[in-house]
């Protein structure tokens, strides 16, 4: 999976946004030795349609509550019979919760496990659950601008940029690098900053050769993160 730059943990992933902050600790991994039964009956005890199948600590997939039905086996059949799904489908535990909804997105699952950085299995993020967190995260975000910037890979400094920002009498509030889905020599880093008026900030970002592909006032703001709960509020409903 694509992680972006390399980046550490501080630099980009915000306190109480990674993916480990979001574990629910209560859904159990399956196991290659239980039954189609039990992995059925635990999806609708955890009220869940994925669960993820572990040995030894390793991912080996998930099985979805949908496959298990159309394959109409007999409920005792072991797991380790069959072939799990979404061998792809997981986030590591510093990764920002927006990618834990874009894996989501990606492969149209309400649950996504999260692994170590060494690649073991962590725990599972149940995004019904996490519906109330990330309401609060929109809601409790200080005022002011937000600017998207574009550049290739080799000019990111967020530390020069920051310098820029401070010199106009503004600071960064919260910051976050993602590499172009179309280009992957580009980046896009999105900054949240103190300032509302945010003319005089880009123009000096501008001056020194920095790209801005999209700015957003505070009413913009706030209608994209309404839009964004929205999507996900309809996405788990299906």
């Amino acid at each position: 999976m694509d992680e972006g730059l390399a980046l550490s943990p501080e630099e980009r992933t915000p306190l109480g946004m990674c993916a480990k902050d979001f574990i629910n600790t209560l859904v159990p991994p399956l196991k290659p030795s239980d039954t189609v039964g039990r992995a059925l009956a635990w999806m609708e005890e955890f009220r869940v349609h994925q669960l993820p199948v572990v040995e030894n600590s390793n991912y080996k997939g998930m099985f979805s509550e949908t496959a298990l039905y159309d394959a109409n086996l007999p409920a005792d059949t072991p797991l380790a019979n069959l072939q799990p799904d979404f061998t792809d489908c997981f986030v590591t535990e510093d990764q920002h919760f927006y990618d834990v909804i874009r894996v989501a997105e990606s492969f149209k699952v309400q649950t996504v496990p999260v692994l170590s950085n060494e690649q073991l299995f962590k725990g599972v993020v149940v995004l019904r659950d996490t519906l109330g967190a990330l309401a609060r995260t929109f809601a409790t975000q200080n005022p002011g601008g937000i600017i998207v910037l574009s550049m290739p890979v080799y000019d990111y400094s967020l530390a020069q940029i920051s310098r820029l920002i401070e010199s106009n009498d503004a600071k960064i509030l919260s910051s976050y690098v993602e590499t172009d889905p179309h280009n992957p020599n580009m980046v896009k880093l999105t900054l949240k900053l103190s300032a509302m008026e945010t003319s005089r900030i880009i123009a000096t970002l501008e001056r020194f050769g920095y790209h801005v592909a999209a700015r957003f006032n505070e009413n913009e703001e706030i209608n994209i993160a309404r839009e964004r709960l929205s999507s996900l509020f309809k996405f788990l409903e299906n």
